[in-house]
């Protein structure tokens, strides 16, 4: 649909939406296409591609909210869909702290953050990528199977719109890439990955750099060794170093200090983390994989520090948790079609530190380099942390042999205040980190 034809059904439903009794209105609508191939020994296994057009109407009413969610957008359905929402509003229970953005807060410019390449690929040119993905891995010596390669494109365009005169759009599209691939023999066998990500396609890795980069690691970890517990340094590669983001961005949602299950519920403005520690959250980072111009209530985003010199600055925010907090929305609203918005990170990210992770390993006489983690054994509520996981030892400043069975433990209280950082930085997703050190980590074997 063009921008007219979606404009024409939005205004007839939000102002049947008020003539149902409606006290405030929104409306998102994505229009979204994916494209999906994947590949194993070479040949193509999949090849799929999907276009949707999906329309959600948030209905308020006496401080009581319901969504209702369609892909068909007729004028009878729409008129369903209202008759519906008016229905069902009266059945669920009150929420105190639901609302619109008001007409002041609203959006006014939409900058522009490149996060859409108007390229559509070619079937061709993506099979291409992911053969010479897989390709590449195979040819790594050592490695002995494949579990094979996937590309994904996808393009979207997203409106928002609501009864306080809301009615904006942005259209981003990104790149996928990731290889699997398998090294050794019999139960001596061992998988790893590598993947990549890009909003543009001439900015994505190339693609051989991506399967030979999974067939590599899959050769370093075969013949892993176990090890004894003991309470040593562990270096988190910056591909699991980046979980540590997403334990805080849940442990500072709104949702959890509202409903105070989280372990920093106390500790707005104060520090913890140590003092050269800053995370800075960027939704306007151009060409950014989570880059967005506004939150999914309407409200122009900004770049912010949550960590400033190891404080906690800011929570995730949205209006319903900010107003139950008696705050400020950060912007930081997300929404789909069939759920109210909620806070989330946008593009969150450490800031880098000043020591090459050469260094930062070469300064251990014993300790583990971590490249996997597995289980989640994290508790928000008191900080817990316990993971397994698998990696490499390091002796005397050096990678050595590959180990794994391994679970480490620890507190997420005291590991934030213990973090060191290298300064490897690299963009590859919506939480990047560069490679991390914490010392005096229990390390069962």
């Amino acid at each position: 649909m063009n921008k007219i034809q979606i404009n024409e059904k939005v205004d007839f439903l939000i102002k049947k939406s008020k003539k149902s009794g409606a006290d405030s209105v929104d409306v998102v609508y994505v229009e979204n296409t994916n494209i999906d191939v994947g590949c194993r020994f070479k040949k193509i296994e999949k090849l799929e591609r999907s276009e949707s057009k999906d329309l959600g109407l948030r209905f308020i009413k006496n401080k009581k909210q319901v969504i209702v969610s369609s892909n068909d957008l007729t004028k009878k359905n729409l008129e369903d869909l209202v008759y519906k929402a008016s229905k069902m509003v009266g059945a669920v229970p009150k929420d105190p702290y639901c609302s619109i953005a008001k007409k002041k807060d609203l959006i006014k410019k939409i900058p522009n953050l490149e996060i859409f390449d108007n390229k559509e690929p070619t079937i061709k040119s993506l099979k291409d990528k992911v053969i010479e993905a897989e390709n590449a891995g195979l040819n790594v010596k050592g490695v002995t199977n494949s579990e094979g390669a996937e590309i994904g494109w996808n393009k979207s365009k997203i409106y928002l719109f609501n009864s306080n005169g809301l009615n904006v759009s942005y259209q981003s599209s990104s790149y996928d890439i990731y290889a699997v691939l398998i090294a050794g023999h019999g139960t001596s066998m061992e998988r790893e990955y590598e993947f990549a990500s890009s909003v543009f396609e001439k900015d994505l890795t190339k693609t051989s750099l991506v399967g030979k980069k999974a067939g590599e690691l899959a050769v370093k970890k075969i013949n892993p060794k176990k090890i004894k517990t003991s309470k040593i340094p562990v270096i988190f590669s910056p591909r699991v170093a980046n979980s540590f983001l997403k334990h805080l961005s849940s442990a500072i949602n709104g949702n959890s200090i509202t409903r105070g299950t989280s372990f920093l519920k106390k500790k707005l403005n104060k520090k913890i983390f140590s003092s050269n520690i800053n995370i800075i959250d960027n939704p306007l980072k151009k060409r950014g994989l989570q880059s967005k111009p506004f939150d999914g209530e309407g409200l122009e985003t900004k770049k912010t520090q949550i960590i400033k010199n190891g404080k906690l600055k800011t929570w995730f925010l949205d209006l319903a948790t900010a107003h139950q907090l008696r705050l400020k929305s950060t912007a930081h609203a997300s929404r789909n079609i069939s759920s109210p918005p909620t806070p989330n990170p946008t593009n969150l990210y450490f800031e880098p530190g000043n020591i090459s992770p050469k260094n930062l390993i070469g300064n251990i006489k014993k300790g583990v380099y971590l490249t996997e983690l597995m289980g989640s054994s994290v508790n928000l509520t008191n900080g817990d942390y316990s993971r397994g996981g698998s990696g490499f030892w390091i002796d005397k400043g050096e990678i050595t042999y590959p180990i794994n069975g391994i679970t480490i433990a620890d507190n997420l209280n005291e590991m934030f205040k213990k973090i060191i950082l290298a300064n490897d930085l690299e963009f590859k997703q919506g939480l990047n980190s560069p490679t991390m050190l914490i010392e005096d980590m229990i390390v069962a074997g």
